[in-house]
């Protein structure tokens, strides 16, 4: 076997060992390797905007933007510049130190509108917080573009393990979105991959998910863990939901694969108790979205996140 494959194979392996271990045990080990590379008190805490949404053209079908979906959400032209950066002063005040906003394209295309996502970020920046977008499937000069804006972070999610990602996705190939990560990392800015989970995968293709991401290279500076939201009108819209003891597995086990990255508790959060975020904290995730909406679905309400910091011992990157 090719030594590529063989360390292929040996990544998986150990993911699905971590995932298969008993959770407090896992749990314990994640924590610990936690405070050997953060400061497990402080949580970051990011807002992430809608600035064009509605009338993609992919097929995802967890998404309630994607066109092939009849979920009533009309599309909506792209902000005006002044609308995001009020937007992003807002989140500012709030607490937030990270403003990440996504567009609903399949990929980028040069025009009008990427040109403001541009001016987006260069206001931004200008702020003092860290930019974060999402466009879709990116070209290196594009990527390159956004570098010199002063772009951060370029969030491009791979949803789930390869084995499985078709029964999410047709419209774009797995190796595809590596290609627009790997065009990301050509132009020098920071990685943000991560997954979903709760798409009706089982073990073995979040563990798939996780040796993907941790044989990157180099790793993700920025993994988020999304939980399905379930959003009648798409094809998964009524999945059950995940256990959440899956959901804490899959935090510690990214946690001790990844143990420099940032690991984002993001959407699905809004419907976690208490309890499930504050384990999936010991467990090693260290960034939360703020806001009430991650682009078109509900997040934790406001007031919620405060008082749940607060009752941990936890605060803000800039507290």
């Amino acid at each position: 076997m090719p030594a590529e494959a063989t360390t292929a194979a040996s990544a998986l392996a150990e993911a699905r060992r971590l995932l298969d271990r008993p959770l407090l045990e896992l749990v314990f080990e994640a924590a610990g390797v936690h405070r050997q590379h953060h400061d497990p008190a402080r949580i970051q805490r990011s807002q992430l905007v809608s600035i064009k949404t509605g009338g993609c053209a992919e097929d995802c079908g967890y998404c309630s933007q994607s066109a092939h979906s009849q979920t009533g959400l009309e599309r909506q032209p792209m902000m005006e510049v002044g609308a995001v950066l009020a937007a992003a002063r807002a989140a500012k005040e709030s607490g937030a130190d990270r403003f990440c906003m996504g567009a609903a394209w399949r990929e980028v295309s040069e025009g009008e509108d990427f040109e403001r996502v541009l001016e987006m970020v260069r206001g931004v920046k200008a702020l003092g917080l860290e930019a974060c977008v999402t466009l879709g499937m990116l070209e290196p000069d594009q990527a390159q573009r956004l570098q010199e804006a002063g772009l951060d972070f370029y969030n491009h999610n791979l949803d789930t393990g390869r084995s499985f990602y078709d029964r999410v996705v047709t419209t774009r190939e797995y190796d595809d979105r590596l290609r627009t990560i790997e065009a990301v990392r050509e132009a020098g800015v920071r990685v943000c991959t991560g997954g979903i989970l709760g798409l009706g995968e089982d073990r073995g293709a979040r563990a798939e998910l996780l040796a993907e991401l941790a044989g990157l290279d180099p790793p993700p500076e920025s993994v988020p863990i999304n939980t399905l939201v379930g959003v009648e009108g798409t094809p998964l819209g009524d999945t059950p939901p995940l256990d959440w003891a899956e959901v804490v597995r899959t935090v510690a086990a990214t946690r001790i694969l990844l143990p420099h990255s940032t690991v984002r508790l993001s959407a699905g959060r809004g419907e976690m108790s208490e309890q499930t975020q504050a384990l999936c904290f010991l467990a090693g995730a260290n960034s939360i979205f703020s806001g009430e909406e991650l682009l078109t679905t509900p997040n934790a309400e406001p007031g919620r996140d405060e008082a749940l910091l607060a009752k941990l011992g936890l605060h803000g990157v800039g507290a």
